[in-house]
C-alpha cells in the first residue's frame, strides 16, 4: 500500500483541520485519507501528488490545510466555506471548476494554474490576485475581499467577470475582453480606464465614486448600470447598450454623451435632468429633442423647448421642478 508523503505544513500533532477530519498520523494511508473525504478514481505520482479523474468536494468542514497534495483533477475542486489560510496541497490544473470561497485567504498561492470552467475565490481576505490563471474558460469570481486593483488577475475570462464589494479604486489589471457579465459594483472606483473594452453581457459599476464614463466599454451586450455615483455627464458612456440602460442616483443636468443606442429601456431617476426627460414618451424622442439645442446648464431656452415638444405634440409645463426658463 502506497503511504503520503506528508509536506512541511502537516506535522505530527497538528490538530487544526477539523474536528472531524484530523489527520491523526503522519503515516496515514493515502487512501485511508481519500476513503474519509469520498475521493474515487486516484493514482498517485512519483512526486507524491495524487491525480483524480473526477471530481473533490471537501466542503464545510473547517479545514485549515488541504489534507493531500493534489495533482491534476479532471472534475470539480471545491475546497469553499471551510477556514483555509493556505492553498498549498491544492492541484494545478482543474478540468471542471474550481471553488476556494468563504474561506481566510489572504493568497492565492499554490492555487491551480490552469482551471478550464469557473474560478470562485470570493469571500476570502484577499489582497491580490496573483497565482491566478492568465485564462479561465468560466466565470471569475473575486468579490468581496479586500482589493485595491485586479492586478495579477486572469487576462482572459469566457464568463461572468464579478470584483464587486471590493476596496478597488481602480480597474488597472482587468480583462481586455468579457463574454459575460462584468460587475465591479460597490467599490471606490474613481475611473473606468483600464477596464474591459468590450463586454457581451452587463455591465455594473454602480455604486461607486465616478464622475465620468470616460475609458469605460464602448459597447455592451446587456444592460449598462452606472447608478449611484457623482456623474454629471454621460460622456464616455458606450454608443451601444443590447438591453437597459441605467444612470439613475447622479447629478446629472444633461443626458450628453448617452448611448446613441438602447436596446431596453433608459432609466434617469434621480438626477435633475429626469424632471425633463420624463416630459418624452421615450428615449429616442428625447435623444432627437437635443436637435434643438434648449438646454443651458440648469436653465431653459423656452422659446426652444417649446418647438422641441410641438414636435411630439406636447404642450410645454409652465414650471419644471430645478428648472428655469429664459
Amino acid at each position: 500500500m502506497k503511504y503520503l508523503k506528508l509536506f512541511e505544513s502537516f506535522e505530527e500533532g497538528d490538530e487544526s483541520l477539523s474536528e472531524s477530519s484530523d489527520l491523526t498520523s503522519p503515516s496515514e494511508s493515502i487512501e485511508s485519507i481519500c476513503n474519509r473525504f469520498r475521493i474515487k478514481n486516484w493514482t498517485v505520482n512519483s512526486d507524491g501528488t495524487i491525480d483524480v479523474d473526477g471530481s473533490v468536494e471537501m466542503v464545510y468542514i473547517k479545514l485549515k490545510k488541504l489534507p493531500l497534495k493534489f495533482g491534476k483533477v479532471t472534475g470539480n475542486f471545491w475546497c469553499y466555506h471551510n477556514e483555509l489560510v493556505t492553498l498549498e496541497g491544492a492541484p494545478r490544473e482543474v478540468g471542471g471548476d474550481f471553488n476556494c470561497a468563504s474561506n481566510n485567504l489572504s493568497s492565492l498561492e499554490g492555487g491551480p494554474t490552469h482551471v478550464s470552467g469557473d474560478y470562485a475565490c470570493y469571500n476570502n481576505e484577499l489582497i491580490n490576485l496573483k497565482y491566478v490563471p492568465i485564462k479561465v474558460g468560466g466565470d471569475f469570481n473575486c468579490a468581496t475581499n479586500k482589493l485595491t486593483n485586479l492586478e495579477g488577475g486572469p487576462r482572459e475570462v469566457g464568463g461572468d467577470f464579478s470584483c464587486s464589494f471590493n476596496k478597488l479604486i481602480s480597474l488597472e489589471g482587468a480583462p481586455i475582453e468579457i463574454g459575460g457579465h462584468f460587475d465591479c459594483s460597490y467599490c471606490k472606483i474613481t475611473s473606468l480606464k483600464s477596464g474591459p473594452s468590450k463586454v457581451g453581457g452587463d455591465f455594473s459599476c454602480s455604486v461607486n465614486e465616478l464622475t465620468t464614463l470616460i475609458g469605460g466599454p464602448k459597447e455592451v451586450g446587456g444592460d449598462f448600470n452606472c447608478s449611484t455615483n457623482l456623474l454629471t455627464s454621460l460622456e464616455g458612456a458606450p454608443k451601444v447598450v443590447g438591453d437597459y440602460f441605467y444612470c439613475d442616483g447622479n447629478k446629472l443636468i444633461s443626458l450628453e454623451g448617452a448611448p446613441s443606442y438602447v436596446g431596453g429601456d433608459f432609466r434617469c431617476n434621480g438626477n435633475p435632468i429626469f424632471a425633463v426627460y420624463k416630459l418624452f414618451p421615450n428615449y429616442k424622442s428625447y435623444k432627437d429633442s437635443l436637435d434643438y439645442s434648449y438646454l443651458r446648464g440648469t436653465n431653459i431656452v423656452k422659446s426652444r423647448f417649446q418647438e422641441a415638444l410641438d414636435e411630439i405634440g406636447i404642450n410645454i409645463p409652465e414650471s419644471i421642478p430645478g428648472w428655469k426658463y429664459i
